[in-house]
């Protein structure tokens, strides 16, 4: 197999010109300023995991990534508008992000939640710009919107703030959040590309991204707890400032270390099942092992 980070840099400069390409499609008639800010929300930082899971599982099962480009932009553009509207002062109040000023910091808190209604807009118009449409395709885009709504990211950021200083929340209430907030953002553009490929492993890489997802909010929550600004690109210690329902909170460190390992042995023991998964298997294990 060719090597994984020249693997991630394929992909990586694949999503990249293509992003280039659609921020430069964005209307002209649209006013400068929110055509700037979306491009800094999305632009120049991030390791662009969803789009390499998108365009990894979709060569995995047969495909190629040009099959799923589109269903990679929507997706990233989604995260990055989520980014935007969390980093709001009404929601987590940060003022950086992926290392420099949030967009409300750079453009003002009014633009800042403009472009990322934009963003949310602009995903799906880029998903439904494709050439064709199989009927995988529209599964896959509705399940986009579903992982992405009010019964998926969301409603997770919902459950994050109702569980803010609560001291009576359990694992549950936590495991809400971990698979609505993240788990299941992280886990649509793997189900995207295996139902484009006709549903292909679907069931085996829905419980795998479940478990890569809480794996990623775990490893999230330890970077927060252990990092700094120049590792994580954002403001450390905000869960516990904000007294935030964390992994670290309900178990401690260790346990939260000990929680992480065993959602890292989960995601690995399901994806040995299926042939070809090289790639996969050494990016859940970078992610396990991950500072930054």
């Amino acid at each position: 197999m060719q090597d994984f980070d020249a693997k991630y840099g394929e992909y990586l400069r694949y999503f990249e010109d293509n992003l280039e390409n659609k921020l430069n499609s964005l209307s002209k008639n649209a006013p400068e300023t929110i055509k700037r800010a979306m491009e800094y929300a999305v632009s120049g930082g991030g390791k662009r995991v969803r789009p390499v899971l998108c365009f990894a599982v979709s060569e995995m099962l047969g495909g190629n990534a040009s099959q799923v480009k589109e269903v990679a932009l929507a997706i990233e553009f989604i995260h990055s508008y989520s980014l935007v509207h969390d980093d709001l002062p009404a929601m987590d109040n940060d003022d950086y992000r992926r290392g420099k000023f949030s967009t409300h910091k750079q453009f003002g808190e009014a633009i800042g939640i403009l472009a990322g209604d934009a963003l949310l807009n602009f995903a799906f118009e880029t998903v439904f710009s494709a050439a064709e449409f199989s009927d995988g395709y529209i599964k896959a885009a509705r399940l986009i919107a579903e992982y992405a709504g009010y019964g998926g990211m969301i409603g997770g950021q919902v459950l994050d703030l109702e569980n803010e200083n609560n001291d009576n929340a359990t694992e549950k209430d936590l495991y809400d959040i971990y698979l609505n907030k993240t788990a299941k953002l992280i886990s649509a553009p793997i189900l995207a590309a295996s139902l484009i490929e006709g549903g292909k492993f679907y069931e085996e890489l829905k419980e795998f991204g479940y478990h890569l997802g809480v794996l990623f909010q775990i490893t999230d929550d330890i970077m927060d707890e252990c990092g700094t600004i120049e590792q994580i690109g954002k403001t450390p210690h905000k869960d516990d400032a904000e007294n935030k329902l964390t992994s670290i909170k309900i178990f401690g460190l260790n346990g939260a270390k000990k929680l992480a390992e065993k959602h890292y042995s989960s995601a690995k023991k399901i994806i040995e099942k299926i042939d070809g998964v090289g790639f996969l298997t050494e990016f859940t294990d970078k992610l396990y092992l991950r500072k930054s």
